[in-house]
């Protein structure tokens, strides 16, 4: 099967659990084209999984300081290129595409009536579960930015709807001790001064901070451990920390879930998926939430235990056979399938 997997790389989570499913579908003799979009290409490490890939703007969102920008995104979305080329893409020979809330090639798979399904945390929220910070244009950009013929959501509880837990990096293991005053922070909206100026009175941790901003090479600050992005660095540092702090994104939160390290989140304002996945936290007990980067709220969590490993299974491996097989009606069955190997079945 011919296949084109769209991924909207302004996060690292989609670029991380698309990177699992792509890797599977090969293996099972899949032919796998990829499309990024929302990142410029010198800006993407760690991706030669995804070979041949082509990288195209897009649309994505403008932040500072943890908010959206509302107007600054408005200005710079291109809408003029970003239908050209959707319509100059050369999708010919192609047999399915798959997207992870990617828009380009969902509109590519509707102008060239090519089969789409959709696999994203963001597919989760076209069903009524959880959500906090909801308005008619939120709600609209949430149905209108990558549409497909069929949507598999991602989330950490099913909500009793043919939604499937995280996908999980698969090299992710805990195959090292952990220490306990060592915390992992990525906040990529935040400025890394007032990340910086947050941790640095918390002197009984080490806090290794990861950052695109301004930091090229590892440097050792007292408490502090700043770190570019590096995605094999950034896994050990997960699997060796007792905790993690980040904004209330989907992936990191549900890595740190799998393998049993507490959580707390920062959501980004303004965004519906991450106040959504705050509240989503809150309620099911999964760890705690901060609206900002408060030193107290932070060393209270710091004597938080941690819960038991989530385990999640291989749900990368599941969907790559279910895509193979070339029947994707059954979705309840799916996911009924995929929660009975947590422990969490579908009632």
């Amino acid at each position: 099967m011919n296949i084109l997997y769209g991924v909207q790389a302004t996060g690292n989570g989609h670029i991380s659990r698309s990177r699992e499913v792509v890797q599977k579908l090969k293996e099972l003799g899949s032919t796998v084209r990829v499309l990024f979009s929302g990142r410029e290409p010198d800006r993407l490490v760690d991706v030669e999984v995804f070979e041949p890939y082509t990288v195209l703007p897009g649309l994505t969102f403008q932040t500072n300081k943890g908010k959206i920008q509302v107007l600054r995104t408005a200005s710079r979305l291109h809408l003029l290129r970003f239908y050209r080329d959707i319509f100059s893409f050369d999708a010919s020979g192609i047999d399915l595409i798959i997207t992870d809330f990617e828009p380009i090639s969902a509109r590519v798979a509707r102008r060239c009536r090519i089969p789409s399904i959709g696999i994203g945390h963001q597919y989760a929220f076209l069903h009524p579960i959880p959500m906090a910070g909801a308005n008619p244009v939120s709600r609209w950009v949430l149905v209108n930015f990558a549409p497909v013929d069929i949507s598999l959501g991602l989330h950490w509880h099913h909500f009793g709807f043919p939604i499937l837990p995280p996908i999980i990096p698969h090299q992710l293991s805990v195959d090292r001790p952990v220490d306990h005053k060592k915390i992992l922070v990525y906040l990529p909206f935040e400025s890394l001064t007032e990340v910086k100026k947050t941790f640095e009175s918390i002197t009984a941790h080490h806090f290794y901070i990861y950052s695109s901003e301004n930091v090229r090479q590892a440097v050792d600050q007292e408490n502090l451990h700043l770190r570019p992005f590096s995605r094999q660095g950034f896994l050990n540092d997960l699997v060796e920390c007792s905790g993690v702090i980040c904004n209330a994104g989907f992936e990191l939160a549900s890595e740190a879930l799998h393998i049993g390290k507490k959580l707390l989140v920062k959501p980004l304002e303004g965004q519906l998926e991450q106040l959504s996945n705050a509240l989503a936290i809150t309620q099911l007990g999964l760890g705690d939430v901060m609206d900002s980067l408060d030193p107290q709220r932070i060393e209270l969590w710091l004597q938080r235990t941690a819960d038991p490993p989530m385990n999640y299974p291989d749900v990368a491996g599941i969907l790559a056979r279910w895509l193979a097989q070339g029947r994707w009606d059954d979705l309840d069955r799916l996911a009924r399938e995929t929660w009975q190997q947590t422990g969490r079945q579908i009632s």
